[in-house]
């Protein structure tokens, strides 16, 4: 469940109410009384969430999902008084997100530049950068990119939104006098990568936490990559791949040399089962952090 709440950039207590009300949960039993998502269950979840997007309750988004892939193994349970204090909190988890998207959406679609921004800014302001990322940012760009049902966004859309997105990154990225780490770590995306957004929101969250990052938004060659990894001699690489067929034959490039570099490779174009055996595997921007301030500092701050 933990790692589906941070696809959907929701609460886990969210998604348990979603199951509980509404039928939204997983459908997989596993050994025991464990149950599992399946790709269906998360297209379900995917396109509540898109509902929501368009200024939809929840209830109204969970029948729009049900509708367009329906299950018919679901009797909803009546809400007991004791959960009433979860409910309310899975309720806000959900909420400020949802609002937040709800109204980034609509100027977006208005191509109204100055709305755009602002809304970005409170994003930011109010969840802080990988919470505005994953629980709006990202999720208005894909409902934006997908043309789903309700939804006539042409390309000028896309890239308006795209630029504000940069500059709003940019914007949240502070700069550092004394960064908590002595060496960087590289934040790179893998060759002809073009969803390069991610590691902005990384960088931008990495700086929150007083850790220098060189940053190179741009997807560089093999070549000019690895001659920044050695310049730069950085405490980690961080390489993102949205695309599924990411050569994990390039970390082999980046670290030749005598410089001991941490490797990290960070999104959903890696194959685990093909990563060599000093790669480790970031399943999200959120454990990324995470980890990459582990590895560089130590405890977080």
């Amino acid at each position: 469940m933990a790692s589906v709440a941070r696809r959907l950039g929701v609460a886990p207590s969210t998604l348990r109410t979603w199951d509980r009300r509404y039928g939204l949960g997983p459908s997989r039993h596993t050994d025991g009384r464990h149950r599992r998502y399946g790709s269906s269950d998360i297209g379900r979840l995917e396109l509540m969430q898109r509902a929501l997007l368009r200024g939809a309750s929840t209830a109204e988004a969970a029948q729009y999902a049900l509708e367009q892939m329906p299950r018919a193994d679901f009797v909803p349970a009546p809400a007991e008084p004791a959960e009433a204090t979860e409910t309310k909190a899975a309720a806000d988890d959900v909420e400020v997100p949802s609002r937040l998207a709800r109204r980034l959406s609509t100027a977006a679609l208005a191509m109204d530049v100055g709305a755009v921004q602002r809304m970005l800014v409170d994003a930011i302001r109010e969840l802080g950068v990988l919470q505005a990322w994953s629980g709006v940012i990202d999720p208005v760009l894909t409902a934006l990119g997908a043309r789903w049902r309700g939804v006539h966004a042409g390309a000028e859309v896309e890239y308006l939104l795209a630029e504000c997105v940069y500059a709003a990154l940019v914007r949240a990225t502070p700069v550092l006098d004394e960064p908590r780490n002595q060496r960087p770590v590289l934040l790179a995306c893998v060759p002809d990568e073009r969803d390069n957004m991610p590691v902005y929101a990384l960088a931008a969250a990495l700086a929150g936490r007083r850790i220098g990052a060189q940053l190179f938004g741009i997807a560089l060659p093999q070549e000019v990559l690895a001659v920044a990894v050695r310049r730069s001699a950085p405490a980690a690489v961080v390489l993102w791949a949205n695309r599924a067929d990411a050569d994990p034959r390039l970390f082999a490039r980046v670290s030749r040399g005598r410089q001991r570099t941490r490797l990290f490779a960070c999104g959903p174009g890696w194959d685990p089962a093909l990563l060599p055996p000093k790669v480790e595997l970031l399943a999200d921007l959120s454990a990324a952090a995470d980890r990459v301030e582990h590895v560089l500092v130590g405890a977080p701050r």
